[in-house]
């Protein structure tokens, strides 16, 4: 179970509203990758309730994120997306793209965090608000793992509506992964225009 230890250090010296931000969608041969942004503040506590029940979203079934996904929005200061679509992914690659989605998600959001605290070991280039990176911070740090989860939710809700769009390849199952059934449709059909053609092996050499 995850505490408020990390937040509560960063508050203690300072910084008066954290904010967690994380991605989720690097991975996928289709579709956009999706960052999130969680504010929260000192009065804010994870006790006895459902916000205890918080984790990096890769551990948790579709139903327990989807009722966190409500529960976190509903409880934090403020939350927002960033969202960038395959077209800028293979122009920019993917890791440039993470970062784009997550300055989206800081720009888009109502309440600027004074801190933020980022899944991964690189720090979020070009922004000034002051930040540190946590390698596996969604296991281990409440507002990236909470990130984690409206990051993975959002993306999941955008992959089944492409899936109206082209049901051929099944996205609403696989959400974009390279799985034996979407290798399948990519013989079969070639790929869509929310395919990233700079991924291996859509790659032309």
């Amino acid at each position: 179970m995850l505490d408020l230890n990390t937040e509560r250090k960063i508050i203690n010296n300072g910084y008066p509203l954290i904010g967690g931000i994380d991605e989720a969608g690097r991975g996928p041969l289709a579709g956009p990758v999706v960052a999130a942004c969680v504010v929260i503040d000192a009065n804010f506590n994870i006790d006895n309730n459902d916000l205890a029940l918080v984790a990096d979203s890769k551990t948790l079934s579709p139903a327990k994120r989807n009722a966190l996904f409500k529960i976190i929005k509903d409880n934090v200061l403020a939350v927002e997306i960033g969202v960038v679509d395959n077209d800028i992914i293979d122009k920019i690659n993917i890791l440039q793209a993470s970062f784009l989605a997550m300055r989206r998600s800081l720009k888009k959001i109502p309440l600027k965090p004074d801190f933020i605290l980022v899944d991964g070991k690189l720090p979020i280039p070009r922004i000034t608000t002051p930040q540190k990176a946590i390698i596996g911070g969604d296991s281990n740090t409440w507002v990236i793992a909470a990130a984690s989860i409206i990051a993975k939710v959002s993306r999941d809700w955008l992959m089944t509506e492409f899936h109206k769009k082209y049901p051929e390849y099944n996205f609403e199952k696989h959400k974009g992964y390279g799985t034996k059934e979407h290798m399948r449709a990519l013989l079969k059909f070639g790929p869509c225009p929310i395919h990233r053609l700079s991924f291996a092996p859509l790659k032309k050499d």
